[in-house]
Parts: structure tokens; C-alpha cells; sequence
């Protein structure tokens, strides 16, 4: 990391202050707008890091998850019922070595959500690489599809200086990578998130801390996501609520 970027990390682990998890309940239902309402509700189950937890928003109804889910249940056209297990400042190897072996309940969809602290707190993209795929294989054995997201996109942060953002650019774009071949190894499909355009140069996207999404912006980053699921998974997905 050149010195400047080194200088900005500094003042940014000093000076911003990370809006806490929200309060509120860490399930729900999202129904479809307009059909499916008395089918069986897929379930589903997001694991990870603060944005799965929803840190940015007042209450855990605004977060990213139900705002996936909300989009997930208009796209298959049965209510969606979902959960979130996480922590602020999670690593993806906290969710291989707490979160995961932890799981009880076997969703039709678990979903994987981490890399941003991983990238911050420097680990290797060997570490990365490893974590990621023992998570993926700990993850099939407690849900019956997997989904893996990519990080926010953290190198758009206005709190964050031009140098660490252009650092963590590269840093986001080398995980990236590094996530699509493990996922691609493993056959579990990979969303990527980091580049579209999702309003992040608009005030309404950031959070209370201007450093997490904020409602608007886990809206926009929801329907990103959901957007970019594969059709197959969308195919699996139907039928397993049928069986």
C-alpha cells in the first residue's frame, strides 16, 4: 500500500465512527406484490458481515436482506421467508469458523455475504481463496442451494480518501476474481456486485455512519443482486419449493 493510502486508513480507523447493528427482528416474510401469496414461502438464510446485518439503517427491516428477499419473492412469485445470521466486522473466516457450524436450521438458500472486512483488515488472497471455498463446501452441508455475493462496494466510500479508495479498488477487483474461480470450482453461483451502477454517487444511498448503505442504498444493491442470480438457480429454487 503506498504511503498516501497508508496515511488515509490511518485517519479513517480514527475518525469514523461504524453505525452499530440495528435493532429489530432478524427474520421475516416478503410476499409477492400481486400473486403467490398462499404458496409455500421459499426460505432462506443470509450469512456474514455487517451488510448482512444491516448496519447503515435504523431497524433490521430495512436492511439488505429483506430487501433481497422482498426482490427474491417478486422474481419467483412466492413469498420468500428469510433470515440473517452475522456481525459487524465479520471476516469470511468467522463465518467458515463461528457462524457456519453454528446453523441449525437447513434453508433452501444460504447465502454467503463477506470480503469488505477481509480486504480492510489486510488478509491475503491465499487466506481468502481458503476460507472462501472450506465455507462454501461447510455451506452445502446446511443449505440445500448456495449463493455467494461479492463485497460492497467499499472503494466508493466517500468517507474514505482517494488513495485508499483507488487501493481497495484493486484489492475488491483481485478478491472478485479469486471468488469466481472458487465458486466455479465448487459449482455454486457467484453474483458480482462491485461494478454496477447503484446511485453510490447520490446522498440517499449512504447510511447514518456515510460509510454503510443507508435504505435507498441496500434497495438499489438488492435489486442488483437478485437481478444478477442466474436462471438456473432461479429454476432450482422452484422446484425445491415444490418438493
Amino acid at each position: 500500500m503506498n504511503p498516501v493510502a497508508l496515511v488515509q486508513a490511518w485517519w479513517a480507523k480514527q475518525h469514523i465512527t461504524l453505525a452499530k447493528e440495528p435493532p429489530g427482528s432478524r427474520q421475516g416474510l416478503c410476499s409477492p406484490p400481486d400473486r403467490g401469496h398462499d404458496l409455500e414461502p421459499l426460505t432462506m438464510l443470509v450469512v456474514g458481515d455487517s451488510m448482512a446485518v444491516g448496519c447503515g439503517v435504523k431497524d433490521q427491516s430495512q436492511g439488505f436482506v429483506p430487501d433481497i428477499a422482498a426482490c427474491l419473492a417478486t422474481r419467483l412469485g412466492r413469498p420468500v421467508s428469510w433470515s440473517t445470521q452475522g456481525r459487524l466486522g465479520a471476516t469470511i473466516r468467522r463465518v467458515r469458523y463461528r457462524f457456519l457450524p453454528a446453523l441449525q436450521d437447513h434453508p433452501d438458500l444460504l447465502v454467503l455475504c463477506a470480503g469488505s472486512n477481509d480486504i480492510m483488515a489486510n488478509r491475503t488472497d491465499e487466506q481468502w481463496r481458503d476460507d472462501l471455498a472450506a465455507s462454501i463446501e461447510l455451506a452445502k452441508d446446511k443449505g440445500r442451494q448456495v449463493l455467494v455475493l461479492s463485497s460492497g462496494q467499499l472503494y466508493r466510500d466517500p468517507a474514505l480518501g482517494r488513495a485508499l479508495r483507488a487501493e481497495v479498488e484493486r484489492r475488491i477487483a483481485r478478491q472478485t476474481q479469486t471468488s469466481r474461480q472458487v465458486c466455479q470450482e465448487a459449482s455454486v453461483p457467484f453474483v458480482d456486485a462491485t461494478r454496477d451502477d447503484v446511485g453510490t454517487d447520490r446522498p440517499d444511498f449512504w447510511g447514518i455512519d456515510h460509510f454503510h448503505p443507508g435504505v435507498e442504498g441496500y434497495r438499489r444493491m438488492a435489486a442488483c443482486v437478485v437481478d444478477h442470480i442466474p436462471q438456473d438457480l432461479i429454476d432450482q429454487l422452484s422446484v425445491s419449493v415444490h418438493s
